[in-house]
């Protein structure tokens, strides 16, 4: 012989904040660092390539470029702001944190003339292909 069970909305409500509950225990607090992702362009041109990555408000001196076994790596920190006493926040949306991208690079580029320039919040780092990986034009006379 089967039971029935009453449905019992309250009960539902119950659970569902019990689970939302638990979702909102397991986030960071405010303020804490979670890390972030800068944006990043990579393109190639006919002397090197050269990946731009946008680092608004991280200071150049917190970012480290390192060039290992065909791996360009770059890390570094937006540090948070302290000046909540100054400001009245009403939100808080800018990422902050440790942040560290790499890229693989073929074997044709001369990493030793590596070069890097920060400009408007914009990092820039060119690395030269080695002068055999450069395009070549062949005139071909024909007659």
């Amino acid at each position: 012989m089967a039971t029935l069970a009453r449905w019992d909305p309250l009960r539902e409500l119950a659970r569902w904040q019990q689970q939302i509950g638990r979702l909102i225990a397991e986030q960071p607090e405010f303020g804490e660092s979670v890390g972030w992702t800068p944006a990043a362009d990579v393109y190639e041109d006919d002397e090197s390539y050269v990946i731009r990555f946008d680092l608004a408000g991280v200071d150049p001196k917190d970012v480290e470029i390192r060039f290992e076994n065909g791996v360009l790596t770059i890390k570094g920190e937006r540090k948070l702001e302290k000046e909540e006493k100054k400001e009245n926040y009403h939100r808080v949306e800018r990422s902050y944190g440790a942040f560290s991208r790499a890229f693989t690079l073929p074997g044709s580029v001369d990493a030793e003339k590596t070069k890097a320039e920060s400009k408007n919040g914009v990092l820039i780092v060119t690395v030269p292909k080695k002068s055999e990986a450069k395009p070549k034009t062949i005139q071909v006379r024909v007659g």
